[in-house]
């Protein structure tokens, strides 16, 4: 599986570009904190699957589905709080937790397909 050709790989490196130029607008002194906590998490998203597909096996492609899986949650969870402190509006927010709905079920649906082909 060459992870370039997979449509989820193609949205969550759109994600990462959306995270960083949203990143870009918070306060200076979130440049080390929460701003930078959302950067990592956002390009967990495709370095995992990437990872995941250069591996041997369907298990450890699983594996790597996983931490995907979790650095979704956890962005979710830094979108929540962002919105929380007015780093970001509503709207922002509701776009962000779309594209990572988006995001998530398309994971889940390519785990499916490995786990049960």
């Amino acid at each position: 599986m060459i992870h370039t050709d997979l449509e989820v790989y193609k949205k969550s490196l759109l994600l990462v570009k959306t995270v960083y130029d949203l990143t870009k607008k918070f306060p200076k002194e979130e440049m080390w904190g929460l701003s930078s906590q959302m950067r990592r998490a956002a390009i967990s998203i495709p370095s995992n699957i990437s990872e995941g597909s250069g591996r041997r096996s369907n298990k450890e492609l699983s594996h790597f589905i996983n931490i995907s899986l979790g650095s979704v949650a956890e962005l979710e969870t830094q979108i929540t709080i962002s919105l929380m402190l007015n780093f970001i509006g509503s709207n922002e927010k509701n776009l962000l937790i779309k594209e990572l709905t988006t995001i998530r079920m398309m994971l889940l649906n390519l785990m499916k397909s490995i786990t049960h082909p």
